[in-house]
């Protein structure tokens, strides 16, 4: 293997180990709830889910997760909406 190669994969795995370096300003994922699956998305730091509970709250369950999971890498504003600090942190 050339060792330029092997000196970018060193590199990939360090980065791996640190989050918080990646800083997501949108992304969609699709996120298997327990009864269906629901496109979440964040984009101009603002969260969105297909589900019910989401149109009437503008928060969900899957939204609280994907924040959880993705904190390291996403803005200090990016709690979704509706949701209390001691909510998204706890």
């Amino acid at each position: 293997m050339h060792s330029s190669l092997i000196g970018k994969i060193e590199k990939a795995k360090r980065y791996a180990q640190e989050p918080e370096r990646v800083r997501f300003s949108s992304f969609e994922a699709t996120f298997r709830g327990e009864h269906d699956e629901y496109v979440v998305s964040y984009s101009n730091n603002q969260w969105h889910c297909t589900c019910a509970f989401f149109a009437g709250w503008n928060v969900c369950s899957h939204t609280l997760a994907l924040h959880r999971l993705l904190t390291p890498m996403l803005p200090r504003d990016a709690a979704p909406s509706g949701a209390s600090a001691s909510v998204t942190t706890a």
